[in-house]
């Protein structure tokens, strides 16, 4: 007789300065500064569920993609075919790996893992730095992160390590910076320092528009430089 599988349900939602997807970091931990808080469902919004939390430093986040959109068929077939391969950005969006050898949202089930740093714990909410996750993303488990059984500091990083990964140079005007706390202004220049466009997108005209912190950031990539033209 096969294990009877259970329905898993969200533990908490996150709250990003991100509204959309594009532009959220690649991975955890690229951006530092990046503030987000995590708030329970009413039935884990309670201080026993995080007892002990305050003495870790870093916590995994297991969370939910939006919606399953490494499905290439629509309907109940599409189901039956996931992508076996995806293309990952850090090798230009071009070549194939195995989907299981990379951390696409492209997956055969909709989770993500990160790991985040702990700001603070406060009225039974935590504030951490670093994450990957938009505004509204359901988080289905939290667990500390331990040093000694997670660290592999001498751990082989595969396609990651083949390709050096240049930061674009930001440029903002002093008028939209000021629109900004001193908080989101570091987040959202370490976030364009990472280039959030999609990686075949070379056009140094184009005008991308990114939602961040209540506001649609504008701005174009011309020569490794990142312009931010107007706030809307």
């Amino acid at each position: 007789m096969g294990v009877k599988s259970r329905q898993i349900e969200p533990i908490a939602v996150f709250r990003s300065p991100f509204t959309s997807k594009f532009g959220v970091p690649r991975q955890s931990g690229l951006v530092e500064t990046l503030r987000g808080r995590i708030v329970f469902t009413p039935a884990f919004r309670h201080e026993e569920a995080i007892r002990g939390l305050e003495d870790f430093d870093y916590i995994w986040l297991i969370w939910g993609f939006e919606a399953p959109s490494n499905l290439p068929l629509k309907g109940e077939a599409a189901r039956h075919h996931p992508a076996l391969t995806v293309r990952p950005p850090r090798l230009g969006g071009n070549e194939r790996v195995g989907v299981f050898a990379s951390r696409s949202p492209f997956r055969p089930n909709g989770l993500g893992l990160s790991s985040v740093r702990i700001a603070k714990i406060e009225n039974g909410e935590i504030e951490v730095l670093g994450a990957d996750l938009m505004d509204g993303t359901p988080i289905y488990d939290i667990k500390p992160y331990v040093p000694y059984a997670d660290s592999h500091p001498t751990a082989r990083g595969g396609f990651t390590e083949k390709r050096e990964w240049k930061k674009l140079e930001v440029e903002i005007p002093e008028e939209i910076q000021s629109v900004f706390s001193p908080d989101d202004l570091q987040a959202l220049i370490q976030t364009l320092e990472q280039d959030p466009r999609p990686h075949y997108h070379h056009d140094p005209h184009r005008v991308y528009g990114m939602p961040f912190a209540g506001h649609d950031v504008k701005f174009r990539v011309e020569n490794n430089k990142c312009i931010v033209l107007v706030l809307d």
